[in-house]
Parts: structure tokens; sequence; C-alpha cells
């Protein structure tokens, strides 16, 4: 595990950060008669309080790949809570489970955006237990985790920023002026078939029409799920090392400008 967490180092650019332990604690919680189980993860190298992250998985939930990834995005730097969606009950363990699950969480969106409030107030919620600063916060989102971060800020959660890796950017509740106070960094592949051009658009001119601090950086030749070692479907769902290496860094970027010395 040591060497892979090296490797992981590595391949996105945070070599040269020393690491202690990490902490991995999962966190059960409800909502609206549901029960759900998080997990957080952050680094014990040091006590200073650090932003928070809430992470919203692919559309397989809070996998054990979602963990790892988790620490990826975390590294010395913040405290990530891998957010559950979809409820205790339903983990998904394989595509046509993630598809229902996922396309059963987009059906109602008001849900969604609900759910992941909830695991913005969980995270804040963990402050005094673990070094965080709850007046930094931010979202991550993978996938479909990417799309519902999305409506996370257009839900007009006050955060400092949510990014979304090749995540779906199409709404039927699409955001109104003033109602985004959430920077916005989409990182999108040019050639994702499951986000078409009429959909990057679209996301385009709500983004205007909402007058929200946005970003969208399309990456030639990257399809869907570019950041994800695992992916493996040419031309559909595929990963793309050296553009998640920049992804990466854009996300990283983005944080530090957002979060501040």
């Amino acid at each position: 595990m040591r060497t892979l967490y090296c490797w992981l180092l590595a391949m996105f650019g945070m070599v040269g950060a020393a690491h202690a332990e990490w902490v991995q604690r999962e966190l059960t919680y409800r909502l609206d008669g549901t029960d759900f189980i998080g997990t957080l993860v952050y680094d014990d190298a040091g006590a200073a309080r650090r932003p928070g992250i809430v992470l919203v998985p692919n559309w397989l939930g809070p996998s054990p790949a979602a963990i790892e990834q988790a620490k990826r995005v975390a590294g010395r730097d913040y405290v990530v809570l891998v957010a559950d969606v979809y409820g205790a009950t339903v983990r998904p363990s394989n595509d046509d489970e993630a598809s229902a699950a996922a396309g059963a969480a987009r059906a109602n969106r008001p849900l969604l955006r609900a759910r992941v409030n909830k695991a913005v107030d969980v995270l804040i919620e963990q402050a005094g237990q673990a070094p965080l600063d709850t007046g930094r916060l931010a979202a991550v989102g993978f996938c479909f985790g990417g799309g519902s971060v999305l409506e996370l800020a257009r839900s007009g959660r006050d955060l400092r920023g949510v990014v979304s890796f090749h995540g779906n950017l199409d709404t039927p509740l699409p955001a109104q002026k003033g109602s985004i106070p959430a920077a916005v960094l989409v990182l999108h592949g040019a050639d994702d078939p499951y986000v078409p051009a009429a959909d990057v658009a679209a996301f385009e001119s709500e983004m205007r029409a909402a007058g929200a601090d946005w970003q969208l950086t399309a990456y030639g030749g990257a399809v869907h799920s570019f950041s994800e070692p695992e992916a493996d479907a040419p031309g559909q769902a595929q990963y793309h090392p050296q553009v998640a290496r920049r992804a990466f860094a854009a996300m990283r970027d983005f944080l530090a400008e957002r979060f501040g010395p």
C-alpha cells in the first residue's frame, strides 16, 4: 500500500510532501429516514487546521477505489469526506447496478442536492475531531459525482469552490442569476461521448446567465473517466494519464487559489 501511495504522489505531482499515517473513519448519518455511511480521510502528519472537501465518487459510490481517490485529493493539505449519496444499503457491484443507482439519483435532483448538502453538514460536524477549518470548504466529484457537485453549486451552497472531473453537465433545474456563490471548475474530456457539445453549450449559457465564477477546461483526446486508472472502454470511458495529471494539477491550483494562504 505504501508503494502504491508513493506512485500516486509521483503520478499527481505531490512528491516531497512528508506523509505520516492515514486516518480513515466511517461516519454514519441519517437524512429523511435513510441511513448513509461516508468515510472521513486525512493525513495525520500535523495538527494544523486545513480546508475540508466533500468528495462525491463515480457511479460505483463510496467504494475502496473512491477512498484511495480521496487520499490522492487530500494529500497533506485537506480533510476529505467521501460522501454516500445512495444510502447505506446501496453498494453497486457492477456497471448495471451502478447505472441503476446513478440513474435513480439523477432522476430526483432536489433529493440529490439535499444528500450532497447533508454530506457537507456532516463534514462540518467533524470540526474538533479532525484538523478541519470549516471556513474553507469545497466539493470535488468524479463522473456521476462531478454532476452531483454541480448540483450542489446550483443549490446555492456557500462553498469556496466545486470541481467536476468528467461529470455530466445537464440539469432540469438550471441556476438562476446570483444563485451560485461557489466558484466552479469543470474538467471535461473534449471527446466525451456522454456529454455532447449541446450540453457543454447549455452549461456555459447557464453559468453566464447565473453570473457565476466559472471555468471549463476541455482536454483534447480525452473521453469519459479520463482520471480513473481502471477505466478501459476505448472511445467511451478510458483513462488518459497525461490528461489526468493536467486535470489534477488544475484542481490543486484552483483549490489553492480558492482557499488562500
